[in-house]
């Protein structure tokens, strides 16, 4: 089983629009050489392009709006989900209709440097949704201590890796 969250790489963010939380987490991924100097420019423009809000009112309805931002595997150095709280609400376009808005409390950002799992990790990341009890899910969407998110995440995320 590959391990696709990292301590190093779990952060809570006050930013206040995407750009600034994207700009923030990229800084980092960049200083630990998780990603190519492209990468931030390539997200934004990704994000417009192919929004990544996702509404999971239709899972739960105590459930918050979510984004799974992600860009090609070129602006990546690894494989590794990377779990992002927003402490304050950040609009997103909805991922399945793009005129909608959403207001976004946590981040799945995907860094994927094998172009061909993209599809499985987005998969993943709603398999995990879907099988955790709702109500623990509510309160792990409101935690923000990076400790608490990658133990909740060790202990809630399972994931099919074909060889």
């Amino acid at each position: 089983m590959k391990k696709l969250f990292f301590k190093e790489t779990i952060y809570v963010s006050s930013g206040n629009t995407q750009e600034e939380v994207f700009e923030e987490v990229y800084l980092d991924l960049l200083n630990k050489q998780l990603v190519t100097e492209d990468f931030f420019e390539s997200l934004l423009e990704r994000e417009r392009n192919y929004p990544t809000g996702l509404d999971l009112s239709p899972v739960s309805k105590g459930l918050p709006d979510i984004a799974i931002p992600h860009t090609e595997s070129e602006y990546v150095r690894t494989t590794r989900i990377i779990p992002i709280k927003l402490k304050n609400e950040i609009t997103f376009h909805n991922m399945i209709s793009p005129s909608d808005q959403l207001s976004v409390h946590f981040l799945f950002m995907i860094l994927n440097e094998n172009g061909e799992a993209q599809a499985g990790m987005l998969a993943d990341i709603m398999d995990f949704i879907n099988s955790v009890n709702k109500e623990e899910l509510c309160a792990f969407f409101k935690l923000e201590d990076t400790e608490a998110i990658y133990q909740f995440l060790n202990e809630h995320f399972t994931m099919e890796v074909s060889a």
